[in-house]
């Protein structure tokens, strides 16, 4: 079996060799293996370590936003060639023992609210997160990867950009590509991907489904595919609306299998995922008990804005949280509980012109002492 081996107690800059936080063609692989090869691979929590167990939101000011996302990778999958399709097998998924989770400002899905610096400190044993910023919640666990994709090829690259600024010029929120932070530096910290948004190669899915036995399929796009992985979780909502899960360093050991000429015979150019058992115990995947408020695409002013999808699942989330507050949690503390447990789901796209997203609260993580 293969390692990449970490020392979490640095950044990633001082250790470019075996990861880097941008997606290009020229990054140099950390290894090569063949298929069917098994990989272990240490990662770093999605901030490069910038939140250390005792800060505080003071360390939001010092921020690299820049560093996120440090990757580990990438691999060379010997025999994979552009138009093939890299299957990755997690074959397990490991978490540190500390987390956390954060409101920052500017971020998230309802960032024009949310404008209070918020942090979250979590503890992970026996399966179950808890925090004392969260008291009387516990979250349970099903850790899977945040970040996972392979290299574009120059062709890609050029246009993913060019389409990210031409959406950046109608003015929406893109992070371009940026020196500052970037590892490796030079021409691929200057043109390189940045990693927030995922892609047709990957990237930030955000998939809570990608648990130990998941499979991911992602189309190749040069030679030997360039696999990384990062950006740790140990729980989350569908949805991760105010911008983390619960956030963590992780060990994933990963299987490749190619598939040759898939990506190019298909019709799409979209990661596709399976998972043959569930995804995590099925108590958690559908809880027995829990609470439902649903979101249509009506206006504060009480408009209807007909068929928006966006403006149902803001209206859930808004109800979520005001739920929650009855119960006697802060707005950013509920905001948090959103992002961590709560489940978005779109309950009609028929009916119109209110389409219904409904928030999904599992009264488990209410169970604990």
């Amino acid at each position: 079996m293969h390692a990449i081996r970490i020392d979490r107690s640095k950044p990633l800059a001082e250790e470019p060799h075996v990861g880097h936080n941008r997606f290009h063609p020229d990054i140099p692989p950390v290894l090569e293996v063949e298929e069917g090869e098994e990989v272990v691979m240490e990662t770093r929590d999605a901030l490069d370590g910038q939140i250390p167990p005792d800060a505080t939101v003071s360390v939001f000011d010092a921020i690299e936003a820049g560093a996120i996302h440090p990757l580990t990778g990438p691999i060379y999958v010997k025999g994979a060639e552009p138009g093939d399709a890299l299957e990755i097998e997690f074959l397990d998924i490991e978490a540190q023992p500390v987390a956390f989770s954060g409101i920052f400002p500017g971020l998230g899905f309802l960032r024009d609210v949310m404008t209070e610096a918020y942090l979250v400190h979590w503890k992970i044993a026996d399966g179950w997160a808890t925090s004392e910023q969260i008291p009387g919640v516990r979250i349970p666990g099903g850790p899977f990867m945040g970040v996972s994709g392979v290299a574009p090829s120059p062709e890609a690259l050029a246009a993913w950009t060019d389409r990210e600024q031409r959406l950046l010029d109608r003015g929406g929120l893109v992070f371009p590509p940026d020196l500052a932070g970037a590892v490796p530096g030079g021409a691929c910290g200057l043109h390189g991907l940045r990693t927030l948004p995922p892609r047709e190669a990957g990237g930030n899915f955000d998939v809570k489904q990608l648990t130990k036995g998941s499979k991911l399929v992602l189309p190749v796009y040069v030679a030997g595919a360039l696999f990384s992985t990062g950006d740790g979780h140990f729980a989350q909502g569908d949805g991760e609306v105010c911008v983390t899960a619960v956030e963590m360093g992780a060990t994933a050991a990963v299987r490749f299998k190619l598939h040759k000429g898939l990506a190019a015979s298909r019709r799409f150019q979209a990661p596709v995922f399976s998972q043959e058992d569930y995804f995590v115990p099925p108590e958690v995947a559908v809880p027995k008990r829990f609470l439902g408020v649903m979101g249509m695409p009506i206006t504060d002013d009480g408009e209807n804005d007909g068929e928006n999808l966006t403006l149902a699942c803001r209206n859930a989330v808004l109800n979520m949280i005001e739920l929650l507050q009855e119960r006697g949690y802060s707005r950013e503390q509920a905001y948090v509980i959103c992002s961590v447990a709560v489940d978005l789901r779109v309950s009609n796209v028929v009916d119109a012109p209110n389409f219904v997203v409904s928030a999904l609260l599992p009264e488990m993580i209410f169970d604990g002492d």
